[in-house]
């Protein structure tokens, strides 16, 4: 059972990295799109769905984590600065997945191309800032396959 933990861990850090990558890169295409002045085409949308897609994911390997975890009675977070940041982590979490999710639906929806990118670059930019509040800074940067 250890080295599933192990398994989902590395891949719960991993896609920590995918993520601020594809943050990055949605909120840097939206923003440059809209200062352009240009039509928002489907290759602008491509970088809002993959920052969106690995939030979900990384929610569905935390979640795995947080139940693996809680049958094993392991300690989620031990040396976390305060008690609360497991439940700050889970929650934050939650909250950049619904952010990263309002940003493709929002851009999508919206009439016009500016009102598209500026949805995007909005959303976008609020779930990458939570997702930095939410990551554990104090752990390793990167763990293959170690606790």
């Amino acid at each position: 059972m250890e080295s599933l933990y192990l398994v989902l861990l590395t891949l719960h850090n991993l896609n920590r990295w995918v993520i601020l990558l594809t943050g990055i890169w949605a909120v840097a295409a939206s923003l440059m799109g809209r200062s352009a002045g240009r039509a928002y085409t489907a290759a602008d949308r491509r970088p809002v769905v993959a920052f969106m897609g690995s939030l979900h994911l990384q929610v569905v390997l935390g979640l795995l984590l947080f139940a693996f975890m809680g049958m094993q009675n392991i300690p989620v977070f031990a040396g976390a600065p305060r008690s609360s940041f497991q439940w700050e982590h889970l929650g934050l979490g939650l909250l950049a997945a619904v952010f990263a999710t309002l940003a493709s639906s929002r851009a999508r929806k919206a009439t016009g191309d500016q009102a598209k990118f500026g949805a995007a670059a909005l959303w976008s930019g609020l779930a990458l800032l939570t997702v930095l509040l939410a990551i554990p800074w104090w752990r390793p940067l990167l763990r293959f396959f170690g606790a």
